[in-house]
């Protein structure tokens, strides 16, 4: 399972109607929520705005609108392209504005479905998708004395969103590999002389 690590969007004009597809990462319903506010107050002058999002490890939270289109004429099949890539974590919003020809509901399942493939094709061209690795938050109080040697440890793991805060002792945060965990805190413990716990 893949998740998406940048934004990327893709147009496609077919018979005088412009569709821009743009896909976003996205963790949680509210974050796609308000992706999706973002985008009608960006595009208020559209005809429509189309969704649909695949969440969760298991990409187990599915949802779609088709925005006044006919009936799984755009969210459907904006899903299904989703589901068929293997990613989760992601948001896809089709925005059209109406060119004066009717589509008829082929016509637009073919547009919704190949602009939700176009802008996933631009991303995978992009090497915007990386692997879904489950992480744990940690938190742990280093006092000056170790920081260069715990400091020099943490850089050999693969840390996320490390913060450090620098007070009487230094507090580092941030997420590290669910499958690195045992042993960080086994070799933190070790490298303080047994005075530091990792607490996650």
């Amino acid at each position: 399972m893949n998740i998406l690590s940048a934004e990327v969007s893709d147009e496609t004009v077919i018979k005088g109607s412009r569709f821009i597809a743009e896909i976003f990462p996205c963790t949680t319903q509210t974050e796609a929520r308000e992706l999706l506010k973002k985008q009608k107050t960006k595009y208020s002058d559209a005809t429509h705005v189309c969704h649909a999002f695949v969440l969760g490890a298991n990409a187990e939270i599915l949802g779609m609108s088709d925005d006044g289109e006919p009936s799984g004429t755009a969210g459907r099949p904006m899903l299904d392209v989703l589901k068929g890539h293997g990613c989760t974590n992601i948001m896809l919003t089709i925005t059209r504005y109406f060119g004066g020809t009717l589509l008829g509901t082929g016509g637009l399942v073919k547009a919704y479905g190949g602009g939700a493939k176009s802008v996933l094709e631009k991303a995978d061209a992009q090497n915007a998708f990386e692997p879904l690795i489950a992480k744990k938050a940690f938190l742990l109080t280093v006092p000056y004395s170790i920081y260069d040697e715990i400091k020099r440890y943490l850089n050999t793991l693969h840390i996320y969103e490390l913060k450090e805060d620098f007070q009487t002792e230094i507090s580092i945060k941030g997420k590290i590999r669910e499958d690195e965990t045992s042993l960080f805190a086994e070799k933190i413990f070790d490298l303080s002389s047994g005075k530091i716990k990792v607490t996650f």
